[in-house]
């Protein structure tokens, strides 16, 4: 429905870095070894391209380490920023040994500094990263080593470089997600300094759990900390670290893992606004939840807070407290102000010890920074957010929303904006195709040019930030509640009022959804279907409002779409075996509550028809010679088979075949009622609902199963004589058919005639011995109780002859169960 502009390089992946400048309308693009500019008004323009590649040494270096060559040893671009008007400052992993580089805009060559980049840029492309350049100097979070497991805050800076001492207390293998710049108020009295804010994932020191408990954090240093003169040499002194509150307290629903952040920064707004998207450690059940922050919270906790400090427990174990005793002062982690200068505090270096071990040893604060409203603003089921951004726009009547663009794991944006204490997604829009996640998205606020840049693995989309134009109806762009959008009346379209030169009082906008203003009428163009016993129907129905209620009424009655015949489907409805009680007149229609009064609209009208079968008796010549294209018939079938090659229904069928029609080409059924009445059998008129189904699907289905036996019975048969377990007749024919593969009755007789010698030798000395003969040889069958005496019983000489005359309790080692067969 909507136009996206997409930009992607073969054999180039990974468009996980992106940079705007919106003086220049240039969107760069940082990818696995190659730089980017593109056009910001149309990124399908490619402006400038350069190859960063890694050398065959470096390559080969990092796979004796155990990297793969093919993905891991490249040259990821980690670091886009802006140094001035001439030069990008830009940094890669360059196969594990980080290097930072100088990007001329002007002939879009490198310098060739290759500085080392530790400390700025990530070794492992899958490490956390994040950085912002403030006044020529870098400022970073990531990983200071190979392995990853020395985090590091730091910047970059010829003069006065600093970064975060390596302790855990300070920083506990955290996920860094974004840093930004807070400027100080120039109008305020107090003299404060400009603060850069640091926001990330850590393990937590506080709190103990069975498993490593994660812990979202917001972290500020100060931009004109120079560091400690005797403790904290090259160390930031203003560093300071609080938890970020993300709840549902009535539900006890904790979204403890940052995924994305944006400032929102306005001429409008008294303070800027921090949006957080976060998710749930064991995120089970698939929630995201978006939090905003006030400023002002978080510099009250800062400023004011308690210190939290470390205490051994039973010599082994460190808990941290709340710090209650005397606190140094100049306060630990305070930026130098007019009051600190009244003291004689003119930087960071003239601090006292005191602080700064006080600071050294108490980064982390006990007061925690509460969401505003104490709940998150949007909370959705079954999705994951990954990056959000943050417009604002004013609507016709004056108000000013908050525009929140979030997007997910599955490569979808949302819409959303808050109204009367609560959060309405506007529209949900697929930027990748291939369902990939989200990893970057940028918003272009310029005026008259607002657009959204997303970048994924496999490449960047471009997209406005309002699709007004696919609301065709006065009502359909009123019920999107989107401040973007109004219906003009005299061109009777929905239009972008920001797009727009003036703004006129007839245009038509409520964000609260009351449509009652708009005088157009939903024209009503039924479609009709004709359909065939047994068949299943789909029914389209696209509703614009995702706050609307779909309702479908069936002959002017509400349809019970719960009911197994039936099943609603997001934008259409099913219809199973469709039957004569079926036909009539199907309707969907749209319905929401707007204060307190219900707003009702149809979006789609369906006539269904029963195919009317003239029955007649099969004759034998009848059905060779099919009519074809008859093109009198006004109804449109619904019916679709594998030997059909046109469909001629106005909306999607599902086909289903029935075995009442006889397996010949049925393509000319579809265009012809004459050819109907020769190839059903005769039927009367009056079929009820469950016979007509039993007819048209039981009849294969019974043939199927017939055959399946058959073909099971005469392998068990065939398997059972193979084996010998049949009576003489199978055997014999058995024998016959195995012909030479049998053993020969001459082995057999010769094993047999021993036996017989050896029991007849037996028997003689039994007898002279005035015993009974005993057994040849105990096989294991049950036989006759032996005596106690291990002699036989009396009458026993019978069997013993009997025994003599048919030797088959004996280990005789036969091939075939069946060589006795041919004596017979």
């Amino acid at each position: 429905e909507v136009q996206l502009i997409h930009f992607n390089e073969s054999k180039v992946s990974n468009y996980s870095t992106l940079l705007l400048n919106e003086d220049k309308n240039v969107l760069y693009v940082g990818a696995r070894e190659v730089i980017f500019a593109l056009n910001a008004v149309n990124i399908a323009e490619k402006q400038h391209e350069l190859h960063w590649k890694v050398t065959e040494d470096k390559r080969t270096k990092c796979a004796v380490k155990g990297k793969s060559e093919q993905t891991e040893c490249r040259n990821y671009v980690r670091v886009l920023q802006q140094l001035n008007d001439t030069f990008l400052y830009v940094c890669g992993t360059n196969a594990f040994q980080p290097t930072c580089d100088y990007l001329n805009l002007i002939s879009f060559e490198l310098g060739g500094k290759n500085e080392d980049g530790k400390g700025r840029c990530p070794f492992d492309p899958a490490q956390s990263y994040t950085s912002v350049m403030v006044d020529e100097e870098l400022y970073s979070g990531t990983s200071y080593n190979f392995l990853g497991s020395e985090p590091i805050i730091s910047r970059h800076s010829h003069q006065s470089p600093l970064r975060t001492e390596y302790a855990i207390p300070w920083l506990n293998e955290p996920n860094f997600v974004f840093a930004d710049v807070i400027r100080a108020d120039q109008n305020s009295t107090d003299g404060e300094d400009d603060k850069i804010y640091f926001f990330f994932t850590e393990v937590s020191v506080e709190y103990e759990f069975v498993g490593k408990l994660m812990i979202p954090r917001i972290a500020r240093v100060c931009k004109r900390d120079q560091g400690g003169l005797r403790t904290l040499q090259k160390k930031w002194t203003s560093f300071l670290k609080a938890r970020l509150i993300c709840t549902i307290p009535d539900k006890n629903l904790v979204f403890n893992v940052i995924n994305d952040v944006f400032i929102l920064k306005s001429p409008t707004l008294k303070e800027p606004v921090i949006y957080g998207v976060f998710t749930p450690q064991l995120n089970n059940v698939g929630l995201s939840a978006v939090c905003a922050y006030n400023l002002s919270i978080v510099e009250e906790v800062f400023s004011k807070g308690k210190y939290m400090q470390s205490a051994t427990v039973e010599q082994s174990h460190t808990k941290w407290v709340r710090y209650n005793g005397e606190i140094p002062n100049p306060r630990p982690g305070a930026c130098i102000n007019n009051e600190a200068r009244a003291s004689n505090y003119m930087s960071s270096l003239n601090l006292p010890d005191k602080t700064l071990q006080f600071v050294k040893d108490h980064p982390l604060m006990d007061d925690s920074v509460t969401p505003m409203g104490d709940r998150p603003r949007l909370v959705k089921r079954d999705v994951k957010y990954t990056q959000i951004v943050v417009d604002r726009v004013r609507a016709l009547n004056g108000t000013i929303y908050d525009v929140m663009f979030i997007s997910t794991d599955r490569g979808a944006v949302h819409k959303a904006i808050s109204y009367e204490n609560g959060m309405h997604i506007i529209e949900e829009t697929q930027f990748f195709p291939n369902f990939e996640p989200v990893q970057t998205l940028l918003l272009s606020s310029k005026t008259g040019r607002r657009y959204l840049f997303a970048g994924s693995n496999s490449g960047v989309v471009q997209s406005p930030v309002a699709f007004c134009d696919k609301y065709t109806t006065c009502v359909d762009c009123v019920l999107a509640r989107d401040p973007y959008c109004a219906w003009n009346p005299l061109e009777g379209s929905c239009i972008d009022i920001l797009k727009e030169g003036e703004i006129e009082r007839n245009w038509i906008q409520n964000i609260g959804g009351d449509a009652s203003s708009c005088s157009d009428k939903v024209r009503e163009n039924p479609l009709q279907h004709t359909f065939k016993h047994g068949s299943t129907a789909e029914l389209k129905c696209s509703q614009k409002s995702n706050l609307a209620q779909v309702v479908w009424k069936f002959r002017d009655d509400v349809l019970r779409v719960e009911s197994p015949k039936y099943r609603l489907l997001e934008k259409a409805l099913l219809i199973f075996n469709l039957s004569e009680g079926d036909s009539g007149v199907y309707q969907c229609l749209s319905e929401e509550k707007v204060k307190n009064k219900k707003f009702s609209q149809v979006l789609a009208k369906h006539v269904l028809e029963l195919k009317k079968i003239q029955h007649t008796t099969v004759g034998p010549t009848v059905a060779a010679a099919p009519t074809e294209g008859n093109s009198d018939v006004p109804k449109v079938s619904a019916v679709s088979t594998e030997s059909s090659t046109t469909h001629t229904s106005t909306t999607h069928m599902v086909p289903v075949t029935t075995a009442r029609i006889v397996t010949k080409p049925i393509g000319p059924v579809l265009t012809s009622v004459a050819s109907n009445t020769e190839l059903f059998n005769s039927i009367p008129d009056a079929v009820p609902e469950k016979t007509m189904f039993l007819k048209s699907n039981d009849n294969f289905l019974l043939m199927f199963l017939f055959l399946f036996f058959f073909i099971l019975f005469l392998c068990l048969l065939s398997y059972n004589c193979y084996k010998g377990y049949l009576p003489g007749q199978c055997l014999k024919f058995r024998s016959v058919m195995l012909l030479g593969k049998k053993k020969t009755k001459s082995d057999f007789s010769d094993c047999e005639q021993s036996v017989k010698e050896t029991l007849v030798e037996q028997g003689s000395v039994s007898h002279q011995s005035g015993d009974q003969p005993k057994p040849a040889h105990d096989t294991g069958y049950e036989t006759e109780p032996d005596c106690g005496n291990s002699q036989l019983q009396a009458g026993d000489s019978q069997a013993s002859r009997e025994a003599k005359d048919k030797p088959f309790d004996v280990k005789c080692e036969l091939k075939y169960a069946d060589s006795d067969v041919e004596g017979d």
